[in-house]
This record gives C-alpha cells, structure tokens and sequence, in this order.
C-alpha cells in the first residue's frame, strides 16, 4: 500500500481496487448516451483511442487513482462511479497520539489557505488584472483597459461577422503546460497527507463550487489573423476545464503574491507558474479556449441613440469573472454536446450567440444537445427570426479583435451587435432581470429591464474608471464607443 493510501480508510482502500470492469462500463456507457465514438472520447480525454479500446475490451485494467480521477473530472461524473470513494478528496485523519496531539491538521489548514486566496481572488480581480497588466509591455495593451493582445488579433476597424473564415483541424498539437507542474504546487491545495490535487478544478469542485461547474468540449483557438485582405480563425478541441486548470492557477498565484507583497507588483520570482508560460500569445504551449461576449446595442431608429445590457456575475453562481460586471450575452464558444455532429453543427461565432441569447436574456433552458440529434438552427424561430433581420440589415454584428486577460491570460472574442428598436423589443422585450448568472442591470429611468443602459461618454467611462467589470467587457466598451460612428450606421 503506498504512503498516502495509509491515510485513508480501509473501505476507502477496497472501494479503489474493487470491480476492476468499471471503467469500462463506465465508459462505453457515457459514449452511449452521447452519441460519440471512441475517437471522440479520446480526444475528451487526451488518450490515444486504441487506449480506450483496450480498456472497453478489457485489455488494459485502469488502478491509478489519479488517472480515475482525471477520467471522473473529464466526463464531469462523481468518482464514485468509478469506484473512488469521496472520502479520497475529504482525507481520514491518522489515529491520535501524543506525539499529534494539539497540532495542525496539514490538509485542513493547506485546504483553508486555498479557500481564503480564492476569495481573496474573486474579490480583488478588477485590481489584480490592473496588477497583472504591468508585468506585459505596454505596446500589447489595449487601451487604458488591463487586456491585452497581438497586433494581428485586431482588425483596424470593426468587422463584420460574417467575413471572418474559420477552420478546422484534427491535428492540434498537445500543448506543455496544463498547470500540473511543480511550479503549480503553491495553488494546489492538499487533499491528502503528502499529495495535493492534482488539477484547479478538482480544487474548486470539491473545496468551492459554483452553482454552475460543468466540463465541457471547447473550440481551441489555435490561430488568429485578422489581416485587411483576409480575415479567419483556426481551431482544435479541447475542454472547459483545460482552459480553467492554467487560468484560475496563474490568477489564484498571482493574488496570493500581490496579498503577500502589500498590493505591489509582484516580481516574476513568486509566479513561478506565469513565468513558465512564457509568451502569453503562444497559442501552441497552453490551452486557449476563448469566450465570445457581445455588447448588445438597442438602436433608436428615429434619434439614432442606443442602450446597452449590463450584467453582474454572481460570484456564488459562476466559477469565473465573479462579482464584477459583464456584458450579456457572453459564454464560452464550444459545440452544444462532446458529439462530433454538434462540434461541426455548432462551429460559427453567430449561432454561439444566438444560443446565448437564448439562455441569458430571455432565460431558455440551454440548448445542450441533449435531444439526441443536432440542434436545427434553420427551424428554431429565434435563430430564423435573427437571420432574417441580418440579411435585412436591421441586425448588425462586429467583431472587433481577440485578446487576452491579463490576470487569467483568457481569450475573448469581442463582439458587437446591433438592433433596431423593433426588432429588438420583439425578441427581447420579456428579458428576465434574474439568470442562471447574475442578474440585469436596469437604469434607474428605464421602464424595462431589457432597455439597458445609455449607451453614452459618461456611462462607459464611469463603468471604465469607477466600476467593477470585466477586462474583455471594458475593452468592448472602449473599443464600441470609439467606433461608434460606424457600429451605429450599420
């Protein structure tokens, strides 16, 4: 029995080693219930596919316990599914002695430094981002705003949606940091006498969970080039907590090192874990999987001014971008299932939108692919309704760029849409204050919740100097209001 093993129960010890097929059960039966082959498993679970074969067939035993548990994180199932107790995560201490006696339980106070550097995290992240931003150069900044990116990643001038080319590949290459290196120990807490979790999420799963914490696949950004001539994207797979793993750890890290340095800009030395990321831009040595956050604009038709939607991010609610301001909608941009037919049915920039739009404003219950069958874009009457008002030129879209966070190092995809005030009072006119999220914010003179916020100087900038708000969000306002002129004409 290896040393930390001894820690835990003996039921704890025979639930591990018990049902050696369970696995494979396991296994064969999510791939059922989704609808996917073992190639897309694989892929799931950066395993070779020929891995999983042997393991549905019962050519290889799986008894790692980490790996379990890495498999359990991956497919968001209990471990006990797997047979892993949950006592392996909430650790038996060893028996008394006098030697113990009267001293600190190394797990409970490792597990209760996390929890407070993580609330310290969700408190101060509009500060820490600021903090964060003077260790880049200054030329990749993006404004007055803490966000940050390559110069190719934004266009010179708003543009319109439908003229950026996406790709795909099979082919992505592994990346080299996940935030399981030793340069992560610092920020994984332990959950056992001697062995610390072993990736963020499983931290935040099991010591501070949101309301909302699921695992999902993620379109990878792999290449930006937003060049005059021709604009695209290109994109791999990977998954939700891939991209949380590495950008909840540098943030956690970097918020533990300007709390211990009296808020001043930490040196290099005490981010171990930022420091091995290098080149935040390098899109091949990290998971990058971007969000897409969309400044709404209701246009008035008659005195051409507009409003926008502001949302506050619950911090009990959302794992990331907690207790500061957002704008709706925004959501990570990835298929609506892990099957292959929703990875392509899913793979435009408009329909992650729109689904949005869906669940965060008018509160649908997410189009998650459950059905069974890929989602039918072109009978669902929001998406239809959208689509026709587009090619009416009485709903507008922009990108203007991509970038990065600088607390986090998170892509955002930054978008613009415009509606005319009928158009947008149709479909949005019932917006719910409340979401699964946050909630609305509703300028004191409005009548409704869905018309907004002035879309004026003096509410951006009192948003961007005095308000808590999202670094990717803040740079949209600042970059929409500057091209306003040209958002607004449509």
């Amino acid at each position: 029995m290896s040393p930390h093993l001894s820690w835990l129960s003996p039921r704890t010890v025979a639930e591990v080693e018990l049902n050696p097929r369970l696995l494979a059960e396991v296994l064969l039966e999510y791939r059922k219930a989704h609808g996917i082959n073992q190639a897309d498993l694989a892929q799931i679970l950066n395993l070779d596919q020929s891995y999983i074969s042997k393991i549905e067939t019962g050519q290889r035993q799986v008894r790692d316990i980490e790996l379990l548990l890495r498999i359990a994180q991956q497919l968001d199932i209990a471990p006990n599914r797997l047979g892993i107790s949950s006592d392996l995560l909430r650790p038996v201490a060893p028996p008394a002695t006098s030697a113990l006696v009267g001293t600190v339980d190394p797990v409970e106070s490792s597990q209760a430094e996390w929890c407070s550097g993580r609330r310290h995290l969700n408190r101060t992240r509009g500060a820490l981002a600021r903090t964060a931003a003077q260790l880049y150069r200054a030329d990749v900044r993006l404004g007055e705003v803490p966000f940050m990116a390559r110069r190719a990643w934004i266009p010179r001038a708003p543009l319109r949606l439908e003229h950026i080319a996406l790709e795909w590949t099979d082919d992505a290459a592994d990346t080299s940091i996940t935030g399981g290196e030793p340069e992560a120990a610092r920020i994984l807490p332990l959950r056992a006498p001697g062995q610390r979790f072993t990736r963020y999420t499983s931290a935040i799963r099991y010591l501070d969970p949101p309301a909302l914490f699921e695992n999902r696949p993620s379109y990878r950004l792999l290449d930006v080039d937003f060049a005059p001539s021709s604009s695209r994207m290109r994109f791999g797979l990977g998954t939700y907590f891939d991209k949380l793993d590495l950008s909840e750890a540098v943030a956690h890290e970097l918020g533990i090192a300007e709390d211990a340095d009296s808020g001043s800009v930490p040196s290099w030395s005490s981010l171990p874990l930022r420091a091995l990321i290098g080149d935040p831009f390098d899109l091949r040595r990290r998971f990058v999987m971007p969000a897409i956050a969309t400044l709404t604009l209701r246009r008035n038709r008659t005195t051409g001014d507009a409003t926008f939607l502001l949302h506050w991010r619950d911090p009990a609610k959302v794992a990331t971008a907690a207790g500061v301001y957002g704008l709706i909608p925004a959501g990570e941009f990835q298929p609506s299932s892990i099957a292959s037919r929703d990875r392509e049915n899913d793979f435009d920039m408009w329909r992650s939108i729109v689904r949005e739009y869906s669940e965060e404003v008018l509160g649908e219950p997410e189009r998650d692919g459950s059905s069974g069958a890929p989602l039918d874009y072109q009978n669902w009457p929001l998406y239809c309704t959208l689509q026709q008002a587009r090619q009416a030129g009485r709903v507008s879209v922009f990108c203007l760029g991509v970038g990065l966070d600088t607390l986090t190092l998170t892509a955002t995809i930054l978008t613009v849409a415009v509606f005319d005030d009928d158009v947008f009072d149709e479909l949005f006119g019932k917006a719910v204050q409340v979401n699964a999220e946050g909630v609305l914010i509703t300028a004191a003179e409005s009548s409704a919740v869905s018309e907004g916020l002035p879309f004026t100087e003096t509410t951006v900038r009192r948003l961007l100097e005095d308000e808590p708000i999202a670094s990717s969000c803040a740079c949209i306002l600042d970059r929409a209001w500057r091209f306003r002129e040209a958002i607004l004409a449509g």
